[in-house]
């Protein structure tokens, strides 16, 4: 059974900021180390047929300059592919998307362990940010790793399964534990005391429901 909660705990995570032809960008990486090898956890995060497995199904045409779309989720451009060590796409959804890119890279760490990081690289409207901050975005992803560790280790959750357990007690306790890691995050980079209380705040109860 795996041990959401120890998973979570693995995870380093990282605030920046970087300029972008659209202006300003907000960064959020999220980095760990997986028991599996390169090219299958490559195979894992590229592979449609495994993508719909833990995480989302997935449409579109998986070339570069070739566009997707996760189901009730992002969609764009499929931008650079080098396997098995990188993958950056465009990470658009909504009427107005603006600037958004998600870059996943991997690098072997033996035969059968690998470091997973993933950058999500955005200008972030100042309203959205100064209520949330980092974690809006960073609890998300973390939540994605859990779902490609029990994948890479031979389990699997239906999407009801997976809606299931994030209401779960363990479920939202990862959110917690998540969202308290981004606000470090957050601190980490400059951030004031004040900022980081309020906007872990709302993260948490946005991911758990609780008052905020």
């Amino acid at each position: 059974m795996t041990d959401f909660v120890d998973q979570i705990n693995r995870l380093h995570r990282q605030v920046g900021t970087r300029r972008v032809e659209a202006g300003e960008a907000r960064t959020v990486l999220m980095r760990r180390t997986y028991d599996a090898g390169i090219a299958d956890v490559w195979d894992a995060v590229t592979s449609p047929e495994r993508i719909a497995r833990w995480f989302l199904p997935v449409s579109g045409e998986f070339e570069v300059g070739g566009r997707y779309q996760l189901e009730g989720q992002a969609g764009g451009e499929i931008l650079e592919c080098a396997e098995p060590e990188r993958l950056r796409v465009s990470w658009l959804f909504g009427p107005d998307p603006g600037f958004s890119e998600v870059e996943v890279r991997l690098t072997p760490q033996g035969d059968e362990r690998t470091l997973f990081e993933l950058e999500h690289v955005a200008v972030v409207p100042e309203e959205f940010w100064g209520r949330f901050g980092p974690g809006a975005t960073g609890v998300g992803w973390d939540l994605m790793s859990l779902g490609l560790a029990l994948h890479l280790a031979g389990g699997r959750m239906t999407q009801e399964e997976s809606v299931a357990w994030q209401l779960s007690d363990e479920g939202k306790e990862c959110a917690r534990i998540s969202g308290t890691a981004w606000g470090a995050a957050y601190t980490a980079s400059g951030a004031d005391a004040g900022t980081v209380e309020s906007t872990t705040r709302a993260t948490i109860a946005f991911y758990t429901g609780a008052a905020g």
